[in-house]
């Protein structure tokens, strides 16, 4: 029967945006595909062994971690914009990018799909122009008949809010 907790769904060719049961049941030891891992749990606590609440601040791997064709995220669903990074964002667009560029199938994940997965998906097609890009709603109506789960926190929202014209140029 249906896997609990899968959603993935093809948003842009090659692109997938989905949650964690999605990349452990349908993705995990597929060959040619690439995954961003925007979600700190399990995955970049996993990968750096950190048994605290964070990761050591001065680990160079702090923010994000690259093993091959994985991408690991250091990315909380925070409601506080503050604590999410453009420097993670950024090097999440251009994985996907690359992927894409590849002819790769790419999946970005988080755990439910809902939050920080989508608001990178998101970004991707209004940096690329694949949706109206104007404003961040506009954005988000296009992005809705795509990819119903969308349903970001404030800190992903914020983040998008307060550092839209910096990406979207």
């Amino acid at each position: 029967g249906p896997i609990e907790g899968v959603l993935m769904i093809l948003v842009f060719p090659h692109l997938y945006i989905g949650t964690e049961q999605d990349y452990e049941h349908r993705v995990k030891g597929m060959p040619g595909w690439m995954v961003v891992h925007a979600c700190k749990e399990p995955y970049h606590r996993q990968l750096l062994g950190y048994k605290g609440r964070g990761a050591p601040k001065d680990h160079p791997e702090y923010l994000l971690a690259r093993r091959g064709d994985r991408l690991y995220l250091n990315l909380v669903d925070t409601n506080d914009p503050a604590y999410i990074s453009d420097v993670i964002v950024q090097a999440a667009l251009n994985f996907i990018g690359e992927a894409l560029a590849a002819g790769k199938d790419c999946l970005v994940h988080c755990n439910l799909g809902e939050s920080r997965s989508p608001s990178l998906g998101l970004l991707y097609l209004a940096v690329s122009g694949a949706i109206p890009s104007a404003s961040l709603p506009e954005a988000e109506r296009a992005f809705i008949s795509i990819y119903p789960a969308y349903n970001p926190k404030a800190g992903m929202r914020g983040f998008l809010a307060a550092h839209w014209a910096e990406f979207v140029k």
